[in-house]
C-alpha cells in the first residue's frame, strides 16, 4: 500500500475563572499556593461529585461543586486523600478551565483530500469508528496486527490498551518512561528489586535531611511531596539542593550546591567516598541487607572530594560537610530520586548512584527514608485470553535495552521508519492524550516516522500539534465529564478513589471507555469489554472489595488498613529483596549480566562552544507542560515563558530585561518564536533556562499560540541511554539571535536579488 505523506492540517473550529487562592503559612515558600479552600458552598444549594485530577499524573482526589444549573463552581481536595490531604494545587483548581476551554476538539474529524489539498471534515462517531475499524483490519491483514502501536498518557489508556491487546498487538507505550522516569525505575529495580512508581514512596514528612539533586519540589508541584517538604522544613529538617540554578527549593535550603551541569555522578561518588572512608554508613544495615560493599568501597576509594572538585566545582569541604550532614540524619535521610531523569544518556548509572547512596545511609524501608508502599489490586471481569503475540517492540531493537521494563515511545517511533536492518516497521498509530511532537525529542525524526505511517488516529481533548497529522481525530471529553477506571495507586495505605462526571460532556465529545467499547465491537472483540456501561464494571469491582459504586459516590476515597505492620523494615528484621542475590545490590549483578558496569562511573560530557550555553528546561507550578498552556484559568497565572540569563552573559551580548531573542542550537535549528529575556543571578553563566511547554504552533490554541519559546524544537542532540533506551536531552547548546531571523532572511534574499540584478546590469554593460 502506498504511503501517504501527511501535511500538517490546522484543525478549524467546527461547531461551537479565575483562581481565588489562600496560601497556607506552612506552604508560604511555594510560589502562588498550596491552597486550603475554606470557602465551601452551601450543600443545600450545590451538588458535589467525587473526582480525581487529570491535570497531572499525581491524580489528587477531590470534589467538584456544581450549582443548580449544572455550572461548575470549583474543585477542592478530598480530606481523606493521601495524595492531596484536602488541598489542591493551582493546576488542580484550574481544572475547570480545561472543561471551559472554547478551543477544545468538538466533533470527530476525518482527513480528506481534494484538488491536491488536504483538509478535515466533520464526521459522525459511527462513521469515524467504522473507518478506524476498517483501516486497522486492512493493515493487520496486509502486514501483521503487531505493527500497530498505541501511545497513551492518561487514565483512558487502559481501555484502549485492552482493545489493542485483544486485537493482537502489545506495543503500548508512554513518553513518560523513555523520556522521563525510565532510568530511575531501572536503577532502583537493579538495586532494590522494585521500582518507585508514582507517587514516589519518600517519607519526606519524617525526614531529617532531604537532598534534592536535580529535583525541584515546589516548581514541579507534586502535591503530597510539597506538603511533606513544608512539614519537614517546619520540623527543622536540613535541605541540601544540588542545582546549577537557584531554584525555589534552593532558596529554602541550608546548602545550595551550584554544581557544574553534567557532573552529578562525580559528586555522588565523592559523597560515597566520604561516608565509607569516615565509616559514617549504617554498618548493621549494610552487613545484613546489602551485597557488594567491598567492591563499592574499592570502587570509590579514589573518588575523593578533591577529585570531584576539579569536575563539579563544588569545594571539597562543602562535599565533606554535606556528606556528614546526611549521614548524621540517617536513616531519616533521603537522596531524592527525582522524576524527569533523562539528561545525558548515562542516566541509569546516575540514578544507580543515587540508589546506592541511599543504601549506605540505610534509608530504604526506614522511617524518614523510603517507606514500603502498598497498592490495592482490583479484580477484573472474565474475558477471553489475549492472542499470543510473536513479536514485541524489542524485536525492532535486537540485543538492545534488555533492562527496560516498559516499551519505549522513542523506540517505537524509530521502528516506524523503514530500515534495511528491520523486517517490518510500524504501520499504524493510535495516539491518546500525548502530543508526541513536543514529548519525544528530535521532532524531525518523529515527523519522518509519522510520514511513513499508513494510518494514524489521535484522541485528545485539545487540538495539540499531533492532531494536525492524524487521519482521524476523536474528541475525548474532559475528566470532569466522565467516569474512569478506579484509582488504586500505591501509598502508605492501600486506597481506592472514584472519578465520576460532574456535568454532561460538552460538544460531541466522548469518554475513552466508550470509544474503546465501540471500537472493540466494530472489530468483533466485544467479549473483551463485557459491560454495557462503565458503571457496571466499577460497581462490580468495588463490590469485590466490600464497597459499592453507591458508597464511593458519597465518599470519593476509601483508605484500607494494611494487612501487615510493614510500612518500614523493622530493625534487625529478616527481609528478602527481589534481586538476583536477595539483597540490596550495591554491585548490580543484573547490569553485569547484560555487560554494563555493575558500579556507577563518571564520564565527561561535551561542553558548549564559546558563545553557546547549555539549554536547561524545567517546570512552573501552575502548568503541566503543554497540556495546560492554553487553559484559560492557568494562563491568567502564567501565559508565556522567559529565558533566564546570567547578568555577565547578558552584558556580553548587550541584552536587557524583556528584550526578545531567538535561539539557535548547535545544529543550526532556530526557534520559531522569540522569547523575552529575564536577567538573573539565579542562573550560572554556562546555562540558560526556560519553562517547558510554551511556544505552541497550532493557531487554534488561541491563548498559547506563539507565546514564548518551545524548547523541544531545539532538542536535536539526543543521547540514548544504552542500558534502557532513555533519551538524554540536556546535551543541547544554544546561542542568541537578536534580530528577527525571518526579517534577516528577507533581507538576505533582497540583497541576493539586488546583487543578481546588479550583476545582470554589469554584464549588460560589458556586453
Amino acid at each position: 500500500m502506498k504511503t501517504t505523506r501527511r501535511d500538517f492540517i490546522k484543525i478549524s473550529s467546527m461547531g461551537v475563572g479565575g483562581l481565588a487562592l489562600s496560601a497556607s503559612p506552612v506552604l508560604g515558600w511555594v510560589p502562588g499556593f498550596l491552597k486550603i479552600d475554606d470557602v465551601i458552598p452551601d450543600d443545600s444549594k450545590v451538588k458535589r461529585t467525587p473526582t480525581y485530577c487529570e491535570i497531572c499524573f499525581w491524580k489528587c482526589a477531590g470534589w467538584t461543586y456544581t450549582d443548580e444549573k449544572g455550572k461548575i463552581l470549583k474543585i477542592v481536595g478530598n480530606d481523606d486523600d493521601q495524595h492531596s490531604n484536602g488541598r489542591f494545587c493551582p493546576r488542580g483548581t484550574g481544572g475547570v478551565g480545561m472543561y471551559n476551554d472554547e478551543d477544545r476538539l468538538k466533533t470527530p474529524l476525518i482527513r480528506e483530500e481534494k484538488d491536491g489539498k488536504q483538509y478535515f471534515r466533520e464526521a459522525s462517531w459511527d462513521e469515524a469508528l467504522d473507518l478506524i475499524s476498517k483501516r486497522l483490519t486492512e493493515i493487520g491483514e496486509e502486514y501483521t496486527r503487531e505493527c500497530i502501536a498505541l501511545f497513551t498518557h492518561g487514565s483512558g489508556g487502559k481501555f484502549l490498551g485492552n482493545v489493542l491487546k485483544a486485537f493482537g498487538s502489545g506495543s503500548i507505550s508512554a513518553p513518560s518512561y523513555a523520556q522521563c522516569k525510565g532510568p530511575r525505575e531501572v536503577a532502583f529495580i537493579a538495586t532494590y528489586g522494585k521500582g518507585l512508581s508514582s507517587p514516589e514512596p519518600t517519607d519526606i514528612r519524617n525526614t531529617r535531611c532531604l537532598v534534592l539533586i536535580g529535583s525541584h519540589i515546589g516548581e514541579n508541584m507534586h502535591n503530597g511531596q510539597v506538603q511533606e517538604m513544608s512539614e519537614a522544613i517546619d520540623n527543622g529538617a536540613t535541605i541540601i539542593t544540588v542545582d546549577p540554578r537557584y531554584s525555589t527549593a534552593a532558596s529554602k535550603s541550608k546548602y545550595w550546591l551550584p554544581i557544574k551541569p553534567a557532573t552529578d555522578i562525580a559528586l555522588l561518588l565523592a559523597w560515597m567516598n566520604v561516608i565509607i572512608k569516615e565509616e559514617l554508613y549504617d554498618k548493621e544495615y549494610i552487613e545484613k541487607y546489602t551485597f557488594g560493599f567491598e567492591q563499592l568501597k574499592n570502587h570509590v576509594k579514589n573518588k575523593t572530594p578533591e577529585w570531584a572538585y576539579g569536575i563539579t566545582t563544588i569545594k571539597p569541604d562543602v562535599i565533606r560537610k554535606t556528606a556528614r550532614e546526611m549521614a548524621g540524619a540517617a536513616p531519616a535521610a533521603i537522596v531524592h530520586p527525582g522524576r524527569h531523569t533523562t539528561w545525558y544518556g548515562d542516566d541509569t548509572q546516575r540514578l544507580r548512584a543515587v540508589a546506592v547512596l541511599n543504601a549506605l545511609l540505610g534509608s530504604w524501608g526506614r522511617k524518614g527514608g523510603f517507606y514500603m508502599s502498598e497498592k490495592l489490586h482490583l479484580k477484573n471481569m472474565n474475558t477471553p485470553e489475549y492472542p499470543k503475540m510473536k513479536h514485541t517492540w524489542r524485536d525492532a531493537h535486537p540485543g538492545k535495552y534488555m533492562l527496560a521494563d516498559l516499551a519505549l515511545a522513542s523506540g517505537i517511533c524509530d521502528a516506524t521508519i523503514p530500515s534495511v536492518d528491520r523486517e517490518c516497521s510500524y504501520k499504524a498509530w493510535i495516539v491518546n492524550g500525548s502530543n508526541l511532537l513536543t514529548t519525544i525529542p528530535n521532532r524531525k525524526n518523529t515527523i519522518e516516522a509519522i510520514n511513513n505511517l499508513e494510518f494514524m488516529v489521535v484522541i485528545d481533548t485539545m487540538p495539540a500539534e499531533i492532531t494536525g497529522y492524524a487521519d482521524v481525530v476523536l474528541p475525548e471529553c474532559t475528566y470532569l465529564e466522565r467516569y474512569d477506571m478506579l484509582r488504586t495507586s500505591k501509598h502508605r495505605k492501600p486506597s481506592v478513589a472514584l472519578r465520576m462526571p460532574a456535568v454532561e460532556p460538552k460538544y460531541n465529545s466522548k469518554p475513552d471507555w466508550w470509544i474503546a467499547k465501540q471500537l472493540a465491537e466494530k472489530l468483533g472483540l466485544g467479549d473483551y469489554v463485557p459491560y454495557n456501561d462503565i458503571t457496571e464494571l466499577l460497581d462490580w469491582q468495588l463490590k469485590q472489595i466490600g464497597s459499592s459504586l453507591e458508597e464511593m459516590q458519597k465518599i470519593g476515597v476509601k483508605n484500607i488498613d494494611r494487612e501487615y505492620n510493614d510500612l518500614y523494615i523493622l530493625q534487625g528484621e529478616e527481609h528478602e529483596f527481589n534481586t538476583n542475590t536477595g539483597k540490596i545490590e550495591l554491585y548490580a549483578t543484573s547490569f553485569q549480566q547484560e555487560g554494563f558496569d555493575p558500579l556507577p562511573n563518571y564520564t565527561a560530557h561535551p561542553e558548549p562552544l564559546p558563545g553557546f550555553y547549555r539549554l536547561n528546561y524545567g517546570r512552573a507550578p501552575m502548568h503541566t507542560f503543554g497540556r495546560t498552556t492554553n487553559n484559560p484559568n492557568l494562563t491568567d497565572l502564567m501565559d508565556e515563558n522567559k529565558l533566564w540569563v546570567n547578568p555577565k552573559v547578558a552584558k556580553e551580548w548587550d541584552l536587557s530585561n524583556n528584550q526578545e531573542v531567538w535561539l539557535e542550537n548547535q545544529d543550526g535549528v532556530v526557534s520559531t518564536f522569540p522569547i523575552k529575556v529575564r536577567i538573573t543571578e539565579r542562573i550560572g553563566k554556562h546555562s540558560v533556562y526556560l519553562v517547558h511547554g510554551f511556544g505552541r504552533f497550532d493557531k487554534r490554541l488561541k491563548r498559547s499560540y506563539g507565546k514564548g519559546l518551545d524548547d523541544s524544537e531545539l532538542i536535536t542532540n539526543v543521547m540514548v541511554d544504552p542500558i534502557m533506551g532513555g533519551t538524554g536531552m540536556r546535551g543541547n547548546f544554544v546561542t542568541f539571535i537578536t534580530e528577527d531571523p525571518k526579517l534577516k532572511l528577507v533581507g538576505n534574499k533582497a540583497r541576493k536579488r539586488n546583487k543578481s540584478g546588479n550583476s545582470a546590469k554589469i554584464n549588460n554593460k560589458q556586453a
